[in-house]
């Protein structure tokens, strides 16, 4: 098949960042197609999506799913998808240009290069964040400090959401019992990768907070990521 690539984006309400998302991928060199896999938004995303599908028509491709979801079925969603059209390599990233995807290419070629899954990470050398309040920054890296002792990983950035996988991680992973919807779920699937034996490596970007539209951080996600890394260790992943 012609593209290999494909990054699944979950969205919620993202009609103002769709489009120029799509569009400065598409403008990526590497070929790269899209998977949006839009929860019913009330805003028009979908249809945002459906309009650049008719420019793109073999390289945006969208899911839509009755009701609000939550990221990680989303994510399982998109790589079952992803996997059913045979991409050798997945990603994921958010839609609020948090994530640049000029990095995109940079997390190819870790892969392409020896790792199994890379990671675009705040927290390893090289590393930053940009925007957020120092109290947020604090909350996410110990965070991650608290998920390396209790899993006992070596990953800098735990809770990132900007990764490639080969698709051999994927299919090796049981989807099905990756149950978490928030950051747990990113945590768990790194540490799934970890457990079945494969690479995991640290990519540095910059991760910029959201300039369109609204976080969907919450109390119950954060608190489904605290305790759910010791649920972790005894998961069948």
């Amino acid at each position: 098949m012609e593209n290999k690539s494909i990054i699944i984006i979950p969205t919620y309400n993202e009609f103002d960042n769709v489009g120029p998302m799509a569009r400065a991928i598409m403008a990526l060199e590497g070929n790269f197609a899209i998977l949006f896999i839009d929860d019913s938004s009330p805003d028009g995303t979908s249809q945002a999506v459906e309009s650049l599908q008719e420019t793109f028509p073999n390289r945006i491709f969208l899911e839509k799913r009755a009701g609000k979801q939550g990221l990680g079925t989303a994510y399982i969603h998109g790589f079952k998808w992803a996997l059913a059209h045979d991409y050798e390599y997945v990603f994921e990233m958010d839609c609020d240009f948090s994530h640049n995807p000029t990095d995109l290419p940079r997390l190819l070629s870790a892969c392409k290069g020896g790792a199994d899954v890379s990671i675009g990470s705040r927290y390893c050398r090289g590393g930053k964040v940009k925007n957020w309040p120092l109290k947020r920054i604090l909350m996410s890296y110990f965070a991650s400090v608290y998920v390396r002792i209790i899993l006992w990983i070596g990953i800098r950035d735990t809770t990132a959401g900007f990764k490639c996988y080969r698709a051999e991680v994927l299919r090796k992973i049981k989807l099905d019992h990756v149950i978490f919807k928030g950051y747990a779920f990113q945590i768990c699937m790194k540490y799934a990768a970890l457990k079945h034996g494969f690479k995991v490596t640290e990519i540095p970007i910059t991760f910029i907070d959201r300039i369109v539209g609204e976080s969907k951080m919450s109390t119950g996600i954060f608190k489904e990521a605290f305790f759910g890394v010791w649920k972790m260790r005894k998961m069948d992943l």
